[in-house]
Formats: structure tokens, C-alpha cells, sequence
């Protein structure tokens, strides 16, 4: 069975370093440029995890995982925070809202593919 993600980051230097980390290790990666965009791809696409940056423009990560939630269809979907923030208050401020989990980048490629088959089961 095929782990599809959707990773959601203003970089695209990031995006590609997420897929070059999953795609090897067979997972399916999506694409968004931010949480706006995330939201979009979501009307097309039924994933298992969702990875998201916090600071983003147009919707950040906040926002983005309130929207995933708002949603019926993805409420229970695993949603890990990637980011360069290590605050203790946003991380429970993500909880909160309804992340799972939380990786610091830089990340190590095999701790994120540990993480996502580790919430997705």
C-alpha cells in the first residue's frame, strides 16, 4: 500500500528536499506552496499524512492545520509540523490546533520516514 503526503512549505527548496526523503521510500508526495494552496490540493486528494511548515505566507501553519480540521473528511489525518520554530508554546499552540507531531528542520531524511510510518501506521 502507497503512503500518500502532502506537504505543504514556502520553499521549494524544502519541498523537494521533503520529496527526495519520501519518494525513495515509496511514499506518494503532493505538493503546496502554502496553506492557501494546501487547502486547494486537499479538494483533490484524500492523504495519510500532511506535513506543514508554520511560517508561511497568505495562510500560515496555524491556519492551515484550522482549515484541515474544519473538515470532516480529514480531521483524523496525521498532521506533522516541519519547521525551524522550537518554541514549547507553538508547539502547543500546533497540538491545540491539531497537529501530531513536530520535526525542527534541518531534518533527517530517515527520522521523517520513521515519523510518517510511525503515525500513519
Amino acid at each position: 500500500m502507497t503512503v500518500t503526503v502532502l506537504a505543504v512549505d514556502d520553499s521549494r527548496t524544502m519541498r523537494d528536499m521533503i520529496r527526495m526523503s519520501l519518494v525513495p521510500a515509496g511514499f506518494q508526495v503532493h505538493l503546496a506552496e502554502d496553506g492557501v494552496h494546501g487547502v486547494e490540493v486537499l479538494r483533490d486528494i484524500a492523504p495519510d499524512a500532511i506535513i506543514t511548515d508554520i511560517n508561511m505566507p497568505r495562510m500560515d501553519g496555524f491556519g492551515f492545520i484550522d482549515a484541515v480540521r474544519q473538515q470532516d473528511t480529514h480531521r483524523a489525518t496525521p498532521i506533522l509540523v516541519l519547521t525551524t520554530e522550537s518554541a514549547p508554546e507553538l508547539k502547543q499552540r500546533a497540538r491545540s490546533a491539531g497537529a501530531t507531531g513536530w520535526i525542527v528542520k534541518p531534518f533527517d531524511p530517515e527520522k521523517l520516514v520513521k515519523a510518517l510510518t510511525l503515525v500513519t501506521g
